[in-house]
């Protein structure tokens, strides 16, 4: 069956600097009509770059939203039309200084698809060579090293948290050993 939502009505309530929201009034299959509040995005990129010894590099920074320091893989967020791959090669640099010799895409994923519309770009990277990093003003992070084993131990144990990052760990792990690393 077809379960396809048709937009009947929108109305855009905020928009800020990074996000866009509105509410939508939507016809649904049964043909009753309902209300979805969504916030537009324009998406964003997460890197988890692995040295040749197998260790993982990730920042830990203060998220106010949460009011706590969470360890994540090296992200940022898209700039309207711009290339994902481009944006995972910026990020690396400016939190961790490192540029690479590879990006494997990990593939896309929707955080909250129940009322977000980004989508978050995942990508390995490989062939590290370090540099110096140069946050954005107003970044403050701090880069740990982790090996991968230890990662996965931490999405498992829930002492990672952060959705990009447990996915970003898992499928590198899986990438890693299948190319037999």
């Amino acid at each position: 069956m077809d379960y396809t939502e048709i937009t009947l009505e929108e109305e855009g309530l905020f928009k800020g600097r990074i996000i866009e929201v509105h509410r939508d009034r939507v016809r649904l299959p049964d043909g009753s009509e309902s209300l979805r509040e969504i916030v537009e995005h324009h998406g964003g990129v997460g890197v988890l770059p692995v040295d040749d010894s197998g260790m993982a590099y990730c920042v830990r920074q203060y998220r106010y939203a949460f009011g706590e320091h969470v360890l994540e893989i090296p992200a940022g967020k898209l700039e309207l039309g711009e290339d994902p791959l481009d944006c995972a090669v910026r990020e690396l640099g400016e939190e961790t200084g490192f540029t690479a010799a590879r990006f494997i895409s990990l593939g896309r994923a929707y955080p909250s698809p129940g009322y977000c519309h980004e989508i978050l770009y995942i990508y390995l990277a490989l062939g590290l060579t370090p540099g110096k990093a140069h946050p954005d003003a107003g970044e403050f992070l701090d880069v740990e090293r982790h090996s991968l084993d230890e990662l996965v131990s931490m999405a498992m144990d829930n002492t990672l948290t952060d959705a990009k990052t447990v996915i970003a760990v898992l499928k590198a792990k899986r990438y890693l050993e299948q190319e037999g690393r």
